[in-house]
């Protein structure tokens, strides 16, 4: 798998359900959805209501949920209620993360964890064996439109060695900061979910997300 998920936070929430469609017409597989709750990160975004409301204008695509909240096993019920393909959640908000991906597929919904960019992967290696997806944050969470932290490529790299060596199935996704001049090689270091906001929806989104997907697809 080699997506392109399109992160809303980017969006014009006034057209969203009109972008959405017309990205879904540009072969849109995914839609990324960022949570924030002012504590966890220091912005606001949006809750459950809006995830439904994504749901409902695009019902037949994957929706991946990302909690950068305190407290996330609180929440996990509400947002399965939504119907998302994957919930992610941050190694650095849980307390009990073991519990938190089981609470996640408990839903018969794919669980995903988080690393923020400063977070080795020595905190989740031991999950790998259980979890459905590996979120690496190549920016700050917070806010959109940053560029791309180089190092995180290493930790891309090494999270696919370390996929391999396990002859493990886990997506490795990536957010933040991608452009069309980088996708293809944070792709070849082994990402097959890319999460992409101002890149796609600052001008036209099914222009540019067709650009994204093209250099994507000569990747593979």
């Amino acid at each position: 798998m080699k997506v392109i998920s399109p992160s809303i936070l980017s969006a014009d929430f006034t057209r969203l359900g009109e972008q959405l469609e017309l990205l879904l017409s540009e072969g849109m597989e995914y839609v990324h959805v960022d949570v924030m709750d002012g504590h966890f990160v220091p912005n606001i975004t949006i809750g459950p209501l809006v995830c439904d409301a994504v749901k409902r204008a695009v019902p037949t695509v994957k929706m991946d949920v990302h909690l950068m909240i305190e407290k996330p096993g609180e929440y996990i019920d509400v947002f399965a209620e939504t119907g998302p393909e994957i919930i992610y959640v941050h190694v650095e908000a849980a307390h009990h993360l073991d519990r938190l991906v089981s609470q996640i597929q408990q839903k018969g919904i794919r669980a995903g964890v988080v690393l923020n960019p400063a977070s080795p992967l020595s905190l989740l290696e031991h999950l790998l064996p259980v979890v459905d997806a590996v979120l690496v944050m190549s920016v700050n969470p917070g806010f959109g439109g940053q560029s791309f932290i180089p190092y995180c490529l290493d930790k891309i790299r090494r999270l696919d060695e370390l996929r391999k060596a396990g002859k493990l199935s886990f997506v490795i996704a990536v957010d933040g900061g991608l452009t069309l001049e980088n996708v293809s090689e944070i792709s070849a270091a082994g990402a097959n979910l890319m999460v992409a906001g101002s890149a796609v929806f600052h001008g036209n989104p099914g222009t540019n997300f067709r650009k994204l997907t093209e250099i994507l697809n000569r990747t593979r």
